[in-house]
C-alpha cells in the first residue's frame, strides 16, 4: 500500500512538473518580451551611443551650414549689385537666394529632431519647444518663398503689396514673422539643452547670439525701418550657419535617448 501511494506520488508529481513545464514554456516568450521592453526601458534612460541617427544628424547639420554660407555669400553679392538700399535684389541673385531658403527651412527643423533625440529626457521639453519652431518658422518662409517663386513677376508687379520684399508688403511680414520671431525663439529653446561640455556651451553661446540678433530685427516694423530689420539677416544669415556647424560637430558625441 505505501509502495503504490509512493509511486501515486512521484506520478502525481511528475505530471505537476509537466504541467509547470508547460505553464513556464507558454509564459517564456511573454516574460522574454517583457525583458526585452525593461532592456530597452534602461538603454533609453541611461542614453546609448546610435551612429545612425547621430550621423544623419550630423551630415544634415553640415549641410544646413554649407548651404547657409552659399546663401549669404549669394546674398552679399545681391547687395553689392544694387545702387540704393531701397532697391530689391536682382536676377540671378533673387532667384538663387528663394531656391536656397526653401531647401535650407526644411533641413533646419530636420537638425533640431536630431537635437531632440540627443537630449537629455530632463531637457526635452526645450528640444521639442525648439523643434516645434523650426518647423514653424520653416513652414511660413518656405510657403512665402515658393508662392513668391511661383507666380512670377506678373503678379508682383500688379499687386506689390502682397508679393514683393518692400516694405510694407504682406510677403515680408510673414517672412519677419518666420526668422525674427520663430527663428528666434527655436534657438533660445535650443540653447538651454546645451549646457555641459566646452563646446555646448560655445553652441549655447552662439545660439542666444543668433537669436537675439534675428529678435533685434523686428524694431524694423515699428520703426518703419527696414535698415533696422537687416540686424535680424545677421543673425539668422550669418550667425546661424556657424550654429548649425557646430551642432553637426557636436554630434560625434552625442547619445541618443
Amino acid at each position: 500500500m505505501g509502495e503504490q501511494c509512493s509511486a501515486l506520488s512521484e506520478t502525481d508529481g511528475g505530471k505537476a512538473a509537466y504541467k509547470d513545464l508547460e505553464i513556464d514554456k507558454s509564459i517564456r516568450p511573454h516574460n522574454q518580451s517583457q525583458i526585452d521592453r525593461i532592456q530597452s526601458s534602461d538603454a533609453l534612460k541611461n542614453g546609448e551611443f546610435n551612429t545612425g541617427q547621430t550621423t544623419f544628424g550630423k551630415y544634415v547639420s553640415w549641410l544646413v551650414f554649407i548651404l547657409g554660407l552659399t546663401y549669404a555669400l549669394i546674398t552679399i553679392g545681391g547687395i553689392l549689385s544694387i545702387a540704393s538700399p531701397a532697391e530689391q535684389i536682382g536676377q540671378p541673385y533673387f532667384l538663387l537666394m528663394e531656391l536656397l531658403i526653401i531647401l535650407i527651412a526644411p533641413l533646419m527643423g530636420v537638425t533640431m529632431i536630431s537635437v531632440h533625440f540627443t537630449t537629455d529626457p530632463d531637457y526635452k521639453i526645450f528640444s521639442l519647444a525648439a523643434t516645434c519652431c523650426m518647423f514653424v518658422m520653416a513652414t511660413i518662409t518656405s510657403s512665402v518663398h515658393f508662392v513668391v517663386l511661383s507666380t512670377g513677376s506678373q503678379l508682383t508687379a500688379h499687386y506689390p503689396f502682397f508679393f514683393t520684399f518692400q516694405w510694407p508688403s504682406i510677403v515680408y511680414a510673414l517672412d519677419i514673422l518666420a526668422w525674427d520671431w520663430f527663428y528666434a525663439l527655436s534657438m533660445f529653446f535650443a540653447a538651454t539643452v546645451f549646457r555641459k561640455t566646452r563646446l555646448e556651451i560655445s553652441i549655447r553661446i552662439t545660439m542666444i547670439t543668433s537669436g537675439v540678433l534675428s529678435l533685434t530685427g523686428l524694431l524694423g516694423i515699428p520703426f518703419e525701418n527696414m535698415q533696422l530689420r537687416n540686424i535680424g539677416i545677421v543673425g539668422y544669415g550669418l550667425i546661424g550657419p556657424l550654429v548649425f556647424l557646430l551642432i553637426g560637430i557636436s554630434m560625434k558625441n552625442k547619445r541618443v535617448f
